[in-house]
């Protein structure tokens, strides 16, 4: 146990080691070097293989360190048919993506740093879909946000590419805040902060008052990560970053953590009205918008990041659906459109790489010039559009199983499906055939088949679509039948296959078939339609995201004016007002006024000079006509307190607070000098009386709250510690001093770090004041005199 711990410990930083490798071997092998940086995630998905067979058979694994176990945090992971589908998709199609991106950013000035990232990004997603710690797993949620943005605006110096970015990271990143604060309601409720121990609590939290707090915060951060209806315009925009990030991003990565999260959670939050009725509202209307906006488009990434929209509706309204053959139809539909859709990604990236462009208006007849990219693509596309003998057709299938009935609720789930695959059948053949029929057209550059970096990933991944369909039965044992076992939580066994089955969901299929070649057919009519339907609507999510941002920023540059107006007097006054509130209001609203002694009547006369001294120098501040006469005159209260304390027996304290006084009095007298203040005070009287007044106020709430702590029954634990131990342990005799110096030695360290960095701050106030005047002499010689 502590070897599998041990190793898949390594499996998860091995990206990471990929990360800090990346620039170094690109520097060396150039393009060549994905090669070697692919080595980094096959190991890891060669671990990962070596679980199939224990889960298969229904195992879980489980592992990791404890961290802080008295609040029950712990790096910790969690393995079963689910989280380990999605560990070999990350690994598997990283390894594809990582040669890919090699051939595709042959050559390009920053391709080290582009492998740091991905390799960052793919060391994220392992983290979520592995993490048995609600900590580990909000942890990575967030970093795939950080190094999603890193990505999408690669290529920063496009405005487009960092507004992608901006907005990526805006909507995840806030989305991952709904998400904790869900996770933290789930804590509360179930008292466990391990997703294994979680899903044995499902009763537990279905009962709970916070039930729908915790759901909505939770879909908050599923529904924006994965990109579900209102949220899902900034998936589309993030096809500004390189196609490598697409492909990755859209097959097999952040995307579908959503999806993941969700289907983790339906054994603790789902078979519920609201997570019944939630999902498969969002999913199916995210399913129609993804579909529609997808016929619109012309460049083949954005026809095809439409799709992922709604395939990741499709996998939430299945989901939320609740019964045993959609959550099948969801296992199968989650790894058909990993592959299919990393494919055809690549292919369009091919495409543009090789051809310049992506318009599919601008592309005909490369099936002459790039056979092989389109037997790719046509192998692609029959999956995703559900067609035999490819694994997108079983998918298919099982949908339709999961989804017929007679009542209202199915027929109306049934016909969404219907629609939106029929529109992701025209949008598949759209990709795999209008570039690739037709009559040569002149194009930006001449197209030839593609270097095997760039065939190789899609290539692997037609394929598999094809030999999972045919070999089914294996595939359903070691990948389908464990997800969705995984998400009921209960032993489910698929046993769908390419053997014709003639019913109702086969109807369906041809159904879709139908309507799909329709839409083929007549696409750049539906593409007009689809123009005309999205202008009388008018503006949309993304440009409500820019008019919120907009207005957020002209409303914290209209605050930053109120709470920061570039004047000193109001910050400190606003400050003393604080400290005043706080020190007085507790004491009245509690009640803990303290008592006032009686006036001691064994005051020597000494002590009576001491504090008429003190009075003294506060009427010499007070009267004082100038600042530099008032700062020496408050040197003569400091020195009446350490007079004080020198006759009450504490010389150490004495000492210190005369050093204190004797350097605040001298470097104060030494600022003032260098400073060109008016003589006297210029407040007006209505302004003297308020700081006076605020003065006195905070004064006064020191002494009530110095009192009231004087009154408490003296604790002396400390300082029976210090006496124990300052001669034993730090070896110094004088207690005071081992305190300052060895037991408070960082505090101290910091106060005087604190009181160099004010020195510093200081000397740089006096010089910018300094050459300022020398430039105003200099331009107006009249002013020197």
């Amino acid at each position: 146990m502590a070897d599998v711990t041990a190793l898949t410990f390594l499996a998860l930083c091995l990206p990471l080691a990929g990360a800090l490798a990346a620039p170094f071997v690109i520097r060396i092998f150039g393009a060549n070097g994905a090669w070697l940086l692919a080595i980094a995630p096959f190991l890891a998905f060669l671990h990962f293989l070596r679980f199939i067979p224990q889960i298969a058979r229904g195992e879980v694994v489980t592992g990791g360190y404890s961290w802080v176990p008295s609040y029950h945090l712990s790096f910790s992971w969690f393995l079963d048919g689910l989280s380990l589908a999605f560990a070999l998709l990350i690994t598997g199609i990283g390894t594809l993506i990582v040669l890919y991106a090699g051939g595709y950013l042959k050559g390009h000035k920053d391709q080290g740093r582009f492998f740091s990232f991905i390799f960052l990004f793919m060391g994220a997603m392992l983290g979520v879909v592995v993490s048995d710690s609600f900590l580990m797993l909000f942890v990575f949620w967030e970093l795939t946000s950080i190094t999603s943005f890193l990505l999408i605006g690669f290529d920063h110096e496009r405005a487009a590419a960092r507004r992608a970015a901006l907005q990526a990271l805006v909507v995840t990143g806030g989305g991952g805040l709904c998400l904790l604060a869900g996770l933290l309601l789930l804590w509360n409720i179930s008292g466990v902060t391990e997703m294994s121990r979680l899903i044995g609590a499902g009763d537990i939290v279905r009962e709970s008052p916070f039930y729908l707090a915790a759901l909505i915060l939770v879909l908050g951060g599923a529904f924006t990560k994965s990109a579900q209806f209102p949220f899902h315009f900034w998936l589309p925009n993030a096809m500004e970053a390189p196609t490598p990030v697409s492909a990755y991003l859209h097959s097999a990565t952040m995307v579908k953590a959503g999806v993941y999260l969700l289907m983790r959670l339906n054994p603790v939050m789902g078979a519920t009205p609201a997570w019944e009725i939630l999902l498969p509202f969002f999913g199916g209307l995210t399913l129609v918008v993804g579909t529609a906006l997808a016929i619109r488009q012309t460049d083949l990434k954005l026809k095809l990041a439409y799709t992922t929209v709604s395939s990741l509706g499709l996998l939430v309204m299945l989901i939320g659906f609740g019964s045993d053959h959609a959550v099948e139809a969801a296992a199968l539909y989650l790894v058909a459109h990993s592959l299919f859709k990393g494919a055809l990604f690549m292919v369009a990236g091919i495409i543009d790489h090789e051809a310049g462009t992506r318009d599919i208006t601008r592309l005909s007849g490369l099936m002459r010039a790039m056979p092989l990219t389109w037997i790719i693509a046509l192998a692609a596309a029959f999956s995703m559009a559900g067609l035999p003998p490819f694994f997108g057709f079983l998918a298919k299938e099982e949908i339709y199983t999961a989804l017929i009935g007679g009542d209202v609720r199915a027929v109306t789930f049934t016909s969404i499906a219907v629609f939106g695959n029929a529109l992701m059948f025209a949008v598949a053949f759209a990709v795999a055939l209008k570039p690739f029929l037709g009559r040569p057209v002149e194009m930006p550059k001449h197209p030839h088949e593609a270097p095997v970096l760039l065939w190789l990933g899609p290539a692997v991944l037609a394929v598999l679509g094809l030999l999972a369909a045919i070999f089914s039965t294996f595939t359903h044992t070691v990948l389908s039948s464990p997800i969705a076992s995984a998400i009921r939580q209960t032993p489910v066994g698929i046993d769908i296959s390419l053997a014709p089955h003639l019913g109702l969901p086969l109807a369906l299929s041809a159904l879709t078939v139908l309507l799909g070649i329709g839409v083929y057919w007549q696409l750049d009519r539906a593409r007009f339609l689809m123009a005309v339907v999205l202008r009388s609507i008018g503006h949309g999510p993304d440009h409500g995201f820019d008019v919120a941002i907009s207005g957020l920023v002209r409303f914290s540059s209209r605050l930053m004016r109120v709470l920061q107006p570039g004047r000193l007097e109001i910050y400190v006054t606003c400050t003393f007002l604080c400290v005043a509130a706080i020190l007085i209001i507790p004491l009245v609203v509690y009640n803990e006024l303290p008592r006032f002694p009686a006036w001691p009547a064994d005051v020597r006369l000494y002590e009576w000079a001491v504090f008429l001294i003190a009075a003294f120098g506060l009427a010499a501040v007070l009267v004082a006509r100038d600042r530099l006469t008032a700062i020496v005159s408050l040197g003569i209260q400091g020195f009446a307190v350490a007079i004080i304390f020198l006759l009450f027996g504490a010389p150490d304290l004495s000492f210190t607070q005369f050093m204190v006084e004797t350097l605040s009095v001298v470097i104060l007298a030494l600022v003032m000098t260098r400073l060109r203040l008016s003589p006297d005070d210029q407040r007006p009287l209505g302004r003297k009386l308020f700081d006076g007044a605020l003065a006195l106020a905070c004064g006064l709430g020191f002494m009530l709250l110095l009192m009231r702590a004087t009154e408490a029954p003296f604790n002396d634990a400390l300082t029976a510690f210090f006496n124990a131990y300052s001669k034993s342990i730090a070896h110094g005799a004088n207690v005071v001093n081992v305190i300052i110096v060895d037991f408070r030695g960082t505090d101290t360290l910091g106060e005087i770090a604190v009181v160099a960095v004010t020195g510093l701050a200081i000397l740089a106030l006096i010089r910018i004041r300094a050459g300022s005047e020398r430039k105003l002499a200099a331009n107006d010689p009249a002013a020197e005199g």
